[in-house]
């Protein structure tokens, strides 16, 4: 039998080989040790300085960047959608400063903004899918047939339906009056499912832009409000002249709207741009538009996998009426690299 003191004897044993080994390694091993560390050391703090300069360096170009395209911006943009209507949907979570940036550059272009909506996430709940597909089938029109199945799909049509139009300035959609109109907004709003933060949005809009979420709810491009959003961008499109999903560059890339939109092959109608919390993609979202408007075609732009260009090539030519007071407009702090951009007012049309 195994007695206590054999125990005893083994734990000093044990303990006794440790303290060997330390004072062994402490004295003959240690400075070839000491020595091999230092160098390791030196060596990645040299890297890390490298970078930390590399990152200050590219920091310097991005924030001179902004300052020209700042400074340029009027002259890429003047005139550029005279006549035409901009409505701004907003998904939940969309950053603020890409929805005031937007603006101030579609303003800059000569648009008007008829105002905001925001999507409420119980629109792309699943919990919710039975009592969205009542509300459609209440709202949609008599003798009207939906084109889209599934309930978010065939919301997202009767909303597109309320709020775009492609037909001129003045003249009303065939079918369809201002009472239809509001009342299909009031019952999704009335639904917890959108609401209105600006403007009178059946003064229907001709081109539109859906701000994505400042990150997206997953990675996965099987990301149901990912999906979703992209539907609603393209009824957007559909119903108008155009619509474009314009995100943040750390928003924009796997699971978000845009990089679903990009990998799945549905970039037919709709744009997008992934960098437009910067000045520069914020003017890529009003050349895009344009570049829908005249040649029908979408553009995929920014600087993150899927991206085509950094914006549309060669640049569309804004109107030659552009002067020097298009520099006197008031300016506002917009985008990360801080540069000045004209203040934005959102107006209400009337069609």
């Amino acid at each position: 039998m195994i007695d206590f003191r054999y125990h005893l004897v083994s734990i000093v044993a044990v303990f006794l080989a440790l303290a060997i080994g330390i004072v062994v390694g402490s004295t003959a091993l240690k400075p070839a040790v000491l020595s091999g560390l230092q160098q390791t050391t030196a060596q990645e703090r040299k890297q890390i300085d490298g970078l930390i300069a590399q990152n200050a360096g590219l920091k310097q170009q991005r924030d001179a960047a902004q300052q020209f395209a700042a400074s340029s911006e009027h002259l890429l943009l003047h005139g550029l959608l005279d006549g035409q209507r901009v409505v701004l949907v907003e998904a939940p979570g969309a950053p603020g400063g890409v929805t005031t940036g937007v603006a101030a550059a579609l303003t800059q272009a000569g648009a008007v903004v008829t105002g905001q909506l925001q999507v409420q996430q119980q629109f792309f709940s699943t919990g919710t899918q039975a009592t969205l597909d009542t509300l459609n089938h209440q709202l949609t029109p008599a003798g009207v047939t939906l084109n889209t199945v599934t309930a978010q799909a065939q919301a997202a049509e009767l909303i597109a339906s309320a709020i775009m139009t492609s037909a001129p300035p003045g003249q009303f959609p065939v079918g369809t009056s201002d009472s239809v109109d509001a009342a299909t907004l009031s019952g999704y709003a009335a639904g917890g499912f959108l609401s209105i933060s600006s403007g009178k949005l059946t003064a229907r809009a001709t081109l539109a832009v859906v701000i994505i979420p400042a990150s997206p709810v997953s990675t996965s491009d099987t990301n149901t409000e990912a999906q979703n959003l992209v539907t609603l961008a393209q009824q957007l499109s559909l119903a108008g002249s155009g619509s474009a999903l314009a995100g943040q560059l750390t928003g924009s890339g796997p699971g978000s709207a845009i990089d679903v939109l990009r990998t799945s092959g549905q970039a037919g109608h709709v744009s997008s741009v992934d960098d437009a919390d910067y000045t520069t993609g914020q003017i890529v979202v009003a050349q895009t538009l344009y570049q829908q408007l005249s040649s029908g075609r979408p553009g995929n732009y920014g600087s993150l996998p899927g991206a085509s260009a950094a914006g549309p090539s060669p640049a569309p030519a804004p109107s030659p009426t552009t002067s020097a007071s298009a520099t006197s407009s008031s300016k506002h702090p917009s985008g990360p690299g801080g540069a000045a951009r004209p203040a934005a007012s959102t107006t209400v049309s009337s069609r």
